[in-house]
């Protein structure tokens, strides 16, 4: 079973949990080969409904005393771009879509984002960008040495 894992950390980051658990974006995440969802949403207001189909489940929570498992567990971490989530997807090697949140002044989660894509450890991408992530670049991305070595 191919997993996806969605974190936002102890803070709230509704615009990540309703752009990946929108119709069109779970279709695409099946599509791409994933049969699982987990969705860990922290102090959000958005709590979409977990459910289960033959080919598709969706798993959400708030809180758990820790990530580890879920991000062993991953075949993909997509995350807020808080220091510590990044880290501890990064040190698994496992890869890792950064979902920046432009809500936020004085962006330092953009920073670090952009350090790291540079550095060939990420891709990043916004909410608003989710969706054109998915649809026209997934499956293209010319993935970084370091990235693609950390996946093997």
């Amino acid at each position: 079973m191919k997993c996806a894992f969605v974190t936002v950390g102890t803070t709230s980051f509704d615009d990540l949990i309703a752009c990946v658990s929108a119709p069109d974006s779970l279709q695409k995440i099946e599509s791409l080969g994933y049969n699982r969802l987990i969705l860990q949403i922290g102090r959000g207001t958005v709590v979409p409904e977990p459910f289960s189909t033959e080919s598709f489940t969706l798993d959400v929570y708030r809180y758990k005393d820790s990530l580890k498992e879920d991000i062993r567990k991953a075949d993909l971490v997509i995350s807020h771009a808080g220091a510590g989530s990044c880290l501890e997807a990064l040190e698994k090697g496992k890869p890792l879509v950064v979902v920046i949140n432009e809500k936020l002044m004085n962006n330092h989660q953009l920073e670090l984002a952009k350090q790291l894509h540079k550095e060939g450890h990420l891709f990043y991408c916004t909410c608003s960008m989710w969706r054109d992530l998915l649809r026209n670049t997934w499956n293209g991305w010319e993935i970084p040495r370091k990235v693609l070595a950390s996946w093997k």
